[in-house]
């Protein structure tokens, strides 16, 4: 099942608990799309908001699904009513730089990054801005959360991974540089385990606690750039590549259980997992959204709600707060951005921004 977007999609994203789709677009656009349980039938487009001027690069579902916030090169975040598609409220002046990835944190907080590598936490419940890092030397390009740590894991187009402490509101440690841009990240094995794209297709692996360099590497999906992964369960993920592929892969041991779709010839720009779990979304440079019946494309690979233990494993790391920190990280040539990007002057105050939801 595919839908036509006419423009190149930057984000996806499924509602928290109906069958809704957004995905966001160059053009600063944001379409809402319902979608059949079973793909018998084409998505009816519900909303097509004109949300920021230059390109929306993220959207998300917030407060249960009744709103949604996208995230533009124009520094600004929008939260938009998903009934209606009036505006909530905007922030003009979200970053200073082009905001690049934005995420769900908890129920009442998301965390954006940006193209100087400034991630921020906003709290929707004391409407503020309640944590800023300076992690990276270039775009943020992919953030995960770590609940039972209260961490946030960020990777970056200047090669490294960024460990960041919500109840220290600190960078806590930087990983060393890699050879190569950094464009996706997941946990897995319950936390043990921290995988990184990148951009010569080689999957990174850090043991939880020792993030100074990776434990392993896989380098089967080489040389496609790896520019989305999706956690499927503790010991597969599902990633996109820039040659259009979606794989399923396993962890600890590292292999390529099997491609399981192909969205087109063009990147596989993000993934993203319906509330079910049992719809995939694909969007690409081919200007289409995909939806995929995982039941369907996973049948020789087991259930998609399958959930797992670690696999035993040379590691015994804990969440350790006083993990090793680089307070003097070593220089890097910043890479090539791959989403238009844009500078904007300050606006207003940022204190406010969730005052009306």
């Amino acid at each position: 099942m595919e839908v036509n977007l006419e423009k190149i999609p930057f984000g996806i994203d499924f509602h928290p608990s109906n069958q809704l789709v957004s995905a966001a677009l160059i053009t600063g656009d944001i379409h809402l799309y319902r979608y059949a349980a079973a793909l018998d039938s084409s998505p009816q487009k519900l909303l097509e908001v004109h949300a920021h001027e230059e390109s929306c690069r993220a959207v998300r579902f917030i407060n249960n699904g009744l709103a949604i916030v996208s995230a533009s090169a124009d520094c600004s975040i929008l939260a938009t009513d998903v009934e209606t598609g009036t505006q909530i409220t905007r922030l003009d002046n979200a970053h200073d730089d082009a905001i690049y990835t934005l995420i769900n944190v908890t129920e009442s907080t998301i965390a954006s990054g940006d193209d100087a590598g400034c991630i921020k936490v906003w709290d929707t419940r004391q409407r503020t801005c309640c944590n800023t890092f300076e992690a990276h030397e270039d775009y943020v390009s992919d953030i995960t959360f770590a609940a039972d740590a209260m961490k946030l894991i960020g990777t970056s187009g200047d090669g490294t991974l960024s460990v960041c402490s919500l109840r220290r509101n600190k960078v806590q440690t930087c990983s060393e540089f890699s050879e190569e841009e950094l464009t996706s990240v997941v946990l897995v094995k319950n936390g043990q385990k921290v995988v990184c794209g990148s951009q010569s297709g080689t999957l990174l692996l850090y043991s939880w606690g020792y993030f100074k360099d990776c434990s392993d590497r896989f380098v089967d999906l080489s040389p496609n750039s790896v520019d989305a992964i999706l956690k499927l369960d503790e010991d597969r993920i599902i990633t996109g590549s820039e040659n259009g592929i979606i794989s399923l892969v396993g962890i600890l041991p590292n292999k390529i259980i099997q491609p399981i779709a192909e969205h087109s010839e063009y990147p596989v720009e993000r993934l993203a997992l319906s509330h079910d779990r049992k719809i995939l979304g694909s969007i690409s440079h081919d200007q289409t959204l995909k939806l995929w019946d995982l039941d369907e494309i996973l049948q020789n690979t087991g259930d998609v709600q399958k959930t797992v233990g670690s696999d035993s494993d040379d590691d015994d790391d804990d969440d350790d707060d006083e993990m090793d920190v680089d307070a003097n990280p070593p220089s890097s040539n910043k890479g090539s951005k791959t989403k238009s990007a844009s500078k904007r002057n300050p606006l207003g105050s940022s204190t406010n921004f969730f005052a009306d939801l």
